[in-house]
């Protein structure tokens, strides 16, 4: 048997219970017109959405119009550079003709000088002269002679040279010193150099 209380609270409980049975009305005109300007507003959403893609592809124009704008200064800085150099090119051809014949005329300046050509003359004849009197003197005895005793002392001198070459090394080895004093009381400094035969095959 159930006590006043919970009775009470029992009683108390129900009413939020009818929810779920409210009875549903009829749609009237209000709400057709409603739902048929709903209807017209989802239509008009992919209008939207195109507008939304419209604007999502301006960064992709953006980069384009970019790359042809740095397209076109590459194509202006190759015009420019094109035309700097042709300039250059026929100012250098325009000098380099000038150089010959400024050339051209001081050759001819110094060929059609008639003072200049028989100096030059008189110089061939006395270069024939000069030739011609050295081939006499080569087979005139004395000069002989000397040529002789010239290629003797050169031998002697060789001789010579290594022959102290090969003392100075014996010298060096035992000292490790590269001078050496005089019986005059004087200095004499020396180097050591070494030199690579040629390899025997």
């Amino acid at each position: 048997m159930n006590s006043p209380a919970q009775s009470l609270s029992t009683a108390k409980s129900k009413p939020a219970l009818p929810q779920a049975d409210m009875p549903v009305s009829l749609p009237n005109g209000d709400d057709l017109a409603m739902a048929a300007l709903t209807g017209a507003d989802e239509v008009m959403l992919p209008a939207a959405t195109d507008e939304s893609h419209a604007t999502d592809s301006e960064p992709v124009e953006s980069a384009d119009d970019e790359e042809l704008a740095k397209s076109n200064q590459l194509a202006d800085t190759l015009n420019s550079l094109q035309g700097l150099i042709e300039r250059h090119a026929r100012k250098l051809e325009e000098l380099e003709k000038e150089v010959r014949e400024k050339r051209e005329s001081l050759r001819s300046f110094f060929e059609n000088d008639a003072q200049l050509g028989e100096a030059e003359a008189k110089a061939e004849v006395m270069a024939t002269e000069m030739k011609a009197r050295k081939s006499q003197l080569q087979s005139e005895p004395q000069v002989t002679s000397l040529k002789v005793q010239l290629a003797e002392l050169a031998e002697q001198k060789k001789e010579i040279e290594e022959t102290l070459s090969n003392h100075l090394v014996n010298y060096h080895q035992i000292t490790n010193s590269t001078s050496f004093d005089t019986s005059e009381g004087d200095q004499w400094d020396f180097s050591i150099r070494a030199k690579i035969k040629a390899r025997k095959h």
